[in-house]
């Protein structure tokens, strides 16, 4: 299982950024696929998640900023990013589970500063 995340940089608050995700090596429609994100000196949280059948849920901080979605042709699952504040600031890992192991990908920097 191979995850490939990409789409991250740098932009001033109020900023929009789409991440990307593509998957091989699974059976990408029947996953769920999640992106967490990691701040220097914080934990690890999760900020979206959707599901096979395309429930979708998101981190309380989202708060309406944040669209996840997935496209099973291409295999990939996006994470609109707008409205961007210097507290988004992280790396972005997309994430998925497949026969009870957890797999990840290698992270995509954002960093939102003036």
């Amino acid at each position: 299982v191979q995850l490939q995340a990409s789409g991250g940089g740098s932009v001033q608050p109020g900023g929009s950024l789409r991440l990307s995700c593509k998957g091989s090596g699974i059976v990408f429609r029947l996953a769920t696929m999640r992106w967490h994100r990691q701040a220097p000196g914080k934990q690890r949280e999760l900020v979206a998640v959707v599901t096979a059948g395309g429930d979708k849920n998101y981190g309380d901080f989202v708060k309406g900023r944040f669209t996840i979605s997935r496209d099973n042709v291409k295999n990939t699952i996006y994470l609109q990013m707008n409205s961007l504040k210097p507290e988004d600031t992280a790396s972005y890992f997309c994430n998925t589970d497949c026969r009870g192991r957890d797999y990840w990908g290698q992270g995509t920097q954002v960093t939102v500063s003036s």
